[in-house]
């Protein structure tokens, strides 16, 4: 363009150059489409109004010494375009104006009450004060409740505690270094002096949220510390508040909107409090923006560009470039390339098909092998341990979780463990020297990190003998004189896990969301994306939903914060195995026939047209002749480990080495996604493990593969043996174990066969485990889709009557009257907002027309009133597979006969050729809507299958230097997703239902939905829906809210 747009800055010098004005007005002149001029302290404060200089478009807003009305006679005078209103702004210093507008468009406030006072200390009949509560005009407010001077400048806020539990007062003020709050155990007595609201307490857990928005479509939102708990500022490293991201619910995204509107603020900071199943808003501050998010400068220029351009230049193209312009030099991430583009997701689809609804089950990322000891206990102390946290009930378990609990079971173990390794040969029992390794080990595991605030050990003590013992007083009583002590530990989440998740979030975000332009984010951001996170109970798996959450939404900071923040957790869907047990014993046991006969499984192999439909399926011919084979190099690597665990626990009495490497701490690593240099250089096993536990691993590994007196392998081992030696090749491999390579080709020939046939030996056993394991599941997807479908048809409906009401209108509304249109908007839009808040409990206006809607072509969506559902399930790998063989195999229900299957002839090949479904697999649906088709037509909706083998194994087979760079990381790429349908398959959800629904949950078996009171959802009126379908310009008009 020959000629930039002037933008005015009309704003005190200190607010102008903080951090985040100068990051998003740097963004905006990289567009190339702007001038911004500063017109700073002296011309604001000393110049007349005419002496201003002249822009396009002007913001100004109110802060301490600011001219408001001078600002406002220069608007008059130049009549810019105004980012946020002036007039308004000077509600914002009135509290009680600042509820009152809020009630007049229905945002939810907290119960106030208003105390004016004409002068101070004046005695007021309709105001009572007792020890416990204050009475305004009959609205009684029990302690604890809060006092809020109405001039919102005096931020001396202060909240009242009742007797019972001390009393006192909490006076809240603005941050003073890193105190924000002070505690007076002695004022008990309200203030008089002035006027006052009171309003109650609202108990929020300790957090605030704090609301950001541009504009009436995007909203960004962080909770942060509540000051109420400590008065103490939490803060990082770098000494800024720590602040974590927050989804807020559609009740929320709704009022961030009418905030916005109501105040005529397109750039507007509000705080919000969610207690006990609602929200309301308790200040709003006016021009406010978010510190220390590039994500948020990235996004709010974005916005500001298209609402500028919308009221200066709306023949531009609004379109944002792929590449935003002050990214263009960025460096690329260096794990951008972790995740393989793959053949299933192009990004592109029919002209007429939208996007509605994406679900994918996931499977965690990279973990350090599962272990569990069990060992007979007949200690006194044990026992006694036992029965001190049951009860003291002899017949009871007790689980040892905390950190109380596994200090006191450490300090047992250690006065039971021998100072000196026992040697064998000095031992009368083999037993006792094996009682005392594994104590030895259940102490080493105890005492790993130094301290318990990792989340991955747990001892169950299980009582098995008892004997009668007489008390002094003649009663007798039971007393356990032995127990089964089974501690499970490992399994955690590996920093390549992390790195892994957040990766394929990110790759979600890219290729996942097609058509948006700047990707999920701009959805996100903008209200239509309604996402949820579920996660089973496994630390491992709710860290990789954090990761995965973090890379997915461009988050920043810690894991711990996004979990609490973003992950449900649903063990009943997405944990256990117990619905199946007995058909995946009688699985396994006709496995081990199949393995260790003498028949051959290549025999079988080739007495079917289909190689998959065939029992034991995936196994290698010569599988019984790998198994010797397989004990020999277990064994052999055994050995090796043996000798360094003997080398380390020589130095451990020394105490050289950990005096210069600290003990690994396993809290402080679940952030990170680097590699621990410092152990590698040393010599030491990656992550947390120390020599001896892993010789414990690798022992009992060999001891439960082979039984020499029966001369009999356990191939429940095999999937085990894999795992580890998966693990040591990838993390461990600077040790130089001779034979791990080599096992690792025999273990892998194995597991490739064992553990999908460990889900059932043929495809109707694998159909027949994988419904009972998958079935909760399975009934949840079938009723995101559902619900994903009558929102997508209630919204096309109302929007072809809009449209049809429309069309019969005249065709007189030329130029003159829509311009006249709008400049009448504002009380059009007083009254239809009034009317959406109340149209949620009434009918009434049903039948309103809304004149005005989005002009597609100055959106950068592809249609205005797509709204989009996610639904990701974070689990483990027993489910991938689960619901794999459902889709694969769900045909050969005998109601189902005759049915083509869910997954082509083609797609049914690869997977019986796939080797396994690693870390970080996962399943996507993904259901468009074809806005041509008539609404009762099946095709209406189509599914699209697609699926991901997860982590790939080509950097421990190949030494070419991409190899050698991952391996160098610890890290394995994710592949890309495969189609699971033929290329030009028309899958409808009609037929996905009629064929999952035999093996899925009902929708009424499933508990009622735990929504939050006064949370009605998306589309729970009409009102609602016509919002979604208007999504009203907000910033094409000359003012804002004048609608």
């Amino acid at each position: 363009m020959a000629e930039k747009i002037r933008i005015g800055v009309c704003v005190m010098e200190k607010k102008v150059f903080s951090a985040p004005m100068s990051q998003i007005f740097d963004r905006l002149q990289a567009f190339g489409e702007f001038e911004v001029i500063h017109f700073g302290d002296k011309v604001i404060l000393e110049e007349p109004v005419e002496s201003w200089p002249i822009c396009d478009c002007l913001i100004a807003f109110h802060s301490s010494g600011y001219p408001l009305e001078k600002a406002e006679a220069y608007a008059v005078l130049r009549k810019p375009f105004l980012v946020n209103e002036l007039e308004p702004q000077h509600l914002l210093h009135d509290r009680r104006k600042v509820y009152e507008r809020l009630e007049m468009f229905g945002v939810p406030v907290p119960r106030y009450a208003l105390v004016i006072r004409e002068v101070p200390d004046q005695e007021l009949d309709y105001f009572l004060e007792e020890e416990d509560f204050v009475e305004v005009h009959g609205m009684r407010f029990w302690k604890p409740f809060v006092e809020k001077p109405i001039d919102a400048d005096n931020h001396s806020i202060m909240i009242y505690y009742p007797s019972s539990a001390g009393g006192g007062m909490k006076e809240l003020f603005r941050k003073v270094g890193n105190r924000s709050s002070d505690f007076h155990p002695d004022v008990r007595r309200v203030r008089r002096e002035g006027s006052y609201i009171y309003e109650e307490f609202m108990p929020t857990g300790g957090t605030d949220v704090k609301v950001y928005t541009v504009g009436p479509e995007y909203a960004h939102a962080e909770a942060r510390k509540s000051p109420v708990v400590d008065g103490v500022v939490m803060r990082n490293t770098d000494g800024k508040e720590v602040r974590y991201p927050v989804l807020l619910t559609p009740a929320e995204k709704e009022m961030a909107r009418e905030v916005c509107i109501a105040f005529k603020q397109a750039v507007c900071g509000f705080d919000l409090l969610r207690s006990e199943g609602r929200s309301y808003v308790c200040d709003v501050n006016g021009w406010s923006f978010v510190k220390n998010s590039y994500k948020y400068y990235d996004d709010t220029a974005c916005v500001l560009r298209k609402m500028l351009l919308d009221a200066k230049a709306p023949y531009l193209s609004l379109v944002i470039p792929p590449i935003l312009p002050w990214k263009v030099n960025e460096a690329v991430q260096p794990t951008e390339g972790l995740t393989h583009q793959g053949s299933g997701i192009n990004g592109t689809f029919g002209q007429s098909e939208e996007l509605r609804c994406v679900i994918s089950v996931i499977r965690h990322g990279d973990r350090t092998p599962k272990q569990k000891v069990k060992l007979m206990v007949t200690e006194e102390k044990l026992l006694k341990l036992m029965l001190k946290y049951n009860g003291g009930r002899p017949r009871s378990e007790t689980k040892l979780k905390s950190a109380v609990q596994l200090q006191d079971l450490l300090d047992a173990t250690r006065m039971l463990v021998p100072c000196t390794r026992p040697d064998r040969e000095n031992d009368s029992e083999a037993e006792d020297v094996e009682h005392a390794e594994k104590l030895r080990q259940v102490k080493a595991v105890l005492e790993e990190g130094g301290h318990f605030s990792g989340i991955y050990r747990k001892v169950q003590l299980k009582p098995l003998k008892w004997v009668k013992v007489a008390k002094s007083n003649g009663e007798v009583e039971e007393r356990p004189i032995e127990a089964l002590m089974v501690l499970k530990y490992g399994g955690v989440l590996t920093h390549a896990g992390r790195k892994q998740a957040e990766e394929l979030g990110r790759y979600f975000r890219n290729k996942i969301y097609p058509g948006e332009g700047t990707g999920l984010l701009r959805l996100h951001s903008t209200y239509r994306h309604d996402l949820k996170i579920y996660s089973s109970e496994e630390g491992r798996v709710q860290m990789s939903a954090a990761a995965f959450a973090k890379g997915l939404l461009d988050l920043e900071g810690q894991l711990t914060p996004i979990l609490v923040s973003l992950v449900s957790k649903d063990s009943s869907m997405l944990d256990g195995l117990e619905d199946a047990s007995m058909e995946m014993k009688e699985a396994k046991a006709r496995l081990n026939e199949t393995i260790t006969c003498s028949a051959k499984t290549a025999d079988s192999n080739g007495s079917s047209e289909f190689p998959w439909m065939v029992d034991g399926a995936g196994l290698p011919p010569n599988a019984s002749e790998l198994l010797p084979k397989l004990v020999k190099l277990t064994k052999k690597v055994t050995e090796q480990v043996q000798l360094l665990a003997k080398d380390e626990n020589d130095k451990l009495t020394v105490r050289s080495l950990y005096d210069v490497i600290p003990p690994y701490d396993q809290a402080k690593a679940l952030g990170k996604t680097n590699i621990d240099v410092d152990r590698i250089t040393a010599g030491l096993p990656c992550g947390s493990e120390g020599f001896l536990l892993m010789y414990a691993r690798w022992k009992k590994l060999e001891r439960d593969l082979y039984n020499e007196r029966k001369e009999h392998v356990d191939i429940t081992q095999i999937p085990d043996i894999y795992d580890s030696c998966k693990y040591d090749l990838l993390h461990n491999a600077h040790l130089n174990l001779e034979g791990l390579d080599e096992l690792l080709e025999v273990a892998q020939a194995l597991a490739d066969g064992v553990i999908p046939n460990e889900y059932g030996i043929n495809p109707k056993q694998k159909l027949k485990i994988g419904s009972k394991i998958a079935r909760r599941l399975l009934g949840k997807l079938l009723i995101d889709l559902r619900n994903t479908r009558e929102e997508a048809i209630s919204v096309a409906e109302l929007k072809n009557n809009q449209d049809h009401s429309l069309s019969m209108k005249s065709e007189k509304e030329d130029s003159e009257s829509k311009l006249k249109h709008l400049y009448k908007n504002d009380e059009l839009r007083k009254c239809n907002t009034m009317s959406d808040v109340s149209s949620m409990d009434q009918d009434d206006d049903d039948d309103r027309e809304t004149k005005y809607r989005l002009d597609p072509k100055y959106a950068n969506v592809k249609t205005p009133e797509r709204h989009v559902r996610t639904r990701l399930y974070f689990t483990s790998e027993s489910h991938i597979h689960s619901l794999m063989n459902v889709f694969r195999y769900c045909n050969l229900d005998e109601f189902l006969q005759g049915e083509e299957s869910l997954v082509c002839h083609n797609a049914l090949e690869r997977l019986s050729k796939t080797r396994e479904l690693d870390y970080m697999s996962y399943i996507v649906l993904r259901m468009f809507e074809n806005t041509e088709v008539a609404l009762e037509d099946p095709k209406r909706f189509r599914i699209e299958l697609t699926f991901s083998r997860g982590a790939d194994l080509f950097p421990l087979e190949n030494n070419d230097s991409k190899g050698r760079l991952l391996r160098e990381e610890h890290t394995l790429p994710i592949m890309g997703p495969e189609r699971l349908q033929e290329i030009g398959s028309y899958l409808t959800l009609e037929t996905m239902e009629r064929m999952i629904r035999p093996f899925a949950m009902p929708a009424e078996d499933f508990p009622p939905p735990s929504t939050p009171a006064g949370f009605s959802g998306y589309f729970s009126s009409k009102s609602m829906l016509e919002r979604l379908v208007n999504l009203w310009p907000f910033h094409k008009q000359p003012h804002y809210a004048k609608y």
